[in-house]
């Protein structure tokens, strides 16, 4: 089945050259189906890019998926067009009253600061308080992650000596979220870009499972059984050339990051890298939608806080 997504979205070109599945706003209505309704809260600079990263993967699922786009009205980012933000997303005042399946909140480049410095922290937590009663499931992407363990769980992430950049392999952890996991080999790649990491003792003591982690970058999901949040601090939805224009960026911004580890190959820039991931990420998506479907609610006004 397709994703619903704006049907004057620019990202709908990139998606419809992938043959990713999507479906118009008449024909969705036409379908005696309940779509599974996702809210991405997109935190990234570069909005377009992000929207395809994750449309892509939600497209790949059986089940129609009706994805809406969502900012902070407290903040709003330099590099995107304000028209752009207008037409296509919404803010917490204007979905307070609706009900979804689950919450994406994407990670954003602001990792170094504490989370009391983020200029949206406010509205953040606001946001992850309604969630609570107005959405089923939370899925966090790295900055993303640690701010939905931080709200809800108070687990503090902490500043590393060196940013871990690169591909790194991870080892699943032994029956840890088996359904969800289901297809995973017992070791595989994740991108990684963070200057920061959650320590293993403080996610566990939360009551909260670690499904994988690597002994070079430390944690990369964890989830609560209780109520399916989802807490992935890596990026498989990056595409193949996203951590080199991160390289690019940091090297015309002075800074001294070191080439991302495992990407290039033969540790030369000028061969292209391989997306290695994304079979996972289509895989770990899949799983969550999947999941999703046999766990929620068909009313969603019936969403109790389960965390």
């Amino acid at each position: 089945m397709p994703i619903k997504i704006p049907d004057t979205l620019p990202a709908r070109e990139t998606l419809r050259s992938e043959d990713v599945d999507l479906i118009d706003s008449s024909s969705a209505s036409r379908q005696d189906i309940r779509p599974m309704k996702v809210v991405l809260l997109n935190l990234m600079p570069k909005k377009a890019q992000t929207e395809i990263q994750y449309a892509r993967l939600l497209g790949a699922s059986p089940l129609q998926v009706e994805l809406t786009l969502m900012t902070t009205a407290s903040y709003s980012p330099r590099n995107v067009a304000q028209e752009h933000l207008i037409e296509f997303y919404r803010t917490l005042d204007n979905i307070r009253d609706e009900h979804f399946d689950a919450l994406i909140v994407t990670g954003a480049p602001i990792e170094t600061l504490p989370f009391e410095d983020v200029k949206y922290w406010k509205e953040l937590t606001e946001i992850i308080e309604w969630s609570k009663t107005h959405v089923f499931r939370r899925l966090g992407i790295c900055w993303g992650a640690q701010a939905l363990m931080k709200v809800i769980y108070g687990i503090e992430k902490f500043q590393m000596d060196a940013k871990i950049f690169g591909i790194y392999d991870h080892n699943l952890q032994q029956k840890s979220g088996a359904r969800l996991m289901q297809g995973f080999i017992d070791r595989f790649p994740m991108p990684v870009s963070r200057f920061t990491a959650n320590r293993a003792d403080d996610i566990e003591s939360a009551g909260l499972e670690v499904l994988a982690k690597s002994e070079e970058s430390g944690v990369a999901m964890a989830r609560c059984s209780r109520s399916g949040d989802l807490f992935i601090l890596n990026h498989l939805e990056y595409d193949a050339d996203t951590l080199g224009q991160e390289y690019t960026r940091d090297r015309e911004a002075g800074e001294d990051t070191l080439m991302p580890e495992n990407y290039y190959p033969n540790n030369d820039e000028s061969q292209e890298p391989i997306n290695r991931w994304r079979p996972y990420a289509f895989l770990l998506f899949n799983n969550f939608i999947n999941e999703l479907y046999q766990d929620t609610p068909f009313d969603l006004t019936q969403i109790k806080d389960r965390t």
